[in-house]
């Protein structure tokens, strides 16, 4: 009795334990996403995650190993909830692009490095998947109105290009291949998404997506 006694007490000490260092993980993370949210990733240090998520340097080391990884981990576990980091109002086109963007602009850089990493370390593939996952379903979240307006293949197709515009490959083409400013890298993007949803037509009514779903049959 006395061992058995011993061993439930042993099992609820390691359970509290694992309870206790889930929940600092957790202080972390949502800390790191307010000073994200916040700041530049430049203008804020471990010290602050730190601070603010009532532990030490030593600890949020230990469980993430560095700054780059807190942030990327913390930007997963909210992309694994489906939570948007700036929503916008279904349908606004310039308000979408700058909420995109603003994520890009602290990670983009990092995003790109993970995914030129992908291939050397597979372990990383199911967090990227889920970035990718959640890059879709904010893009049909956001576009919604204008997705409504077309069905079947015509919507896959539309659904697909609005990916591609607002994908960080795109961005990291325009703003650091290019080396063009924020203004003019959000513009092109803009530029391409009403072209595509409000483009010039056969007869000067109907959207190109339009023309597109009378062409190919609804699923």
């Amino acid at each position: 009795m006395a061992n058995m006694k011993l061993a439930k007490r042993r099992r609820y000490d390691m359970t509290g334990r694992a309870a206790k260092a889930e929940a600092t993980k957790e202080r972390i993370r949502v800390s790191t996403m307010e000073l994200y949210c916040e700041r530049p990733i430049e203008d804020f240090t471990l010290e602050d995650v730190a601070e603010r998520a009532g532990t030490t340097v030593q600890t949020v080391l230990r469980d993430f190993g560095n700054k780059e990884n807190v942030i990327f981990e913390s930007l997963h576990e909210l992309g694994r909830r489906g939570v948007m980091l700036k929503p916008t109002p279904p349908g606004d086109v310039a308000a979408a692009v700058a909420a995109i963007h603003d994520i890009y602009e602290g990670m983009g850089d990092l995003v790109m490095r993970r995914l030129n990493d992908e291939a050397r370390h597979p372990a990383l593939k199911p967090m990227l998947d889920d970035g990718r996952r959640h890059h879709r379903e904010g893009v049909a979240t956001v576009f919604a109105p204008q997705l409504a307006r077309v069905r079947g293949a015509a919507r896959a197709q539309l659904l697909n290009i609005l990916i591609v515009a607002t994908d960080v490959y795109v961005w990291k083409l325009l703003r650091r291949d290019f080396g063009l400013g924020r203004a003019a890298a959000e513009a092109i993007v803009r530029k391409i998404i009403n072209g595509v949803i409000n483009g010039e037509t056969r007869n000067g009514t109907d959207t190109l997506a339009q023309l597109v779903g009378r062409r190919e049959p609804a699923a």
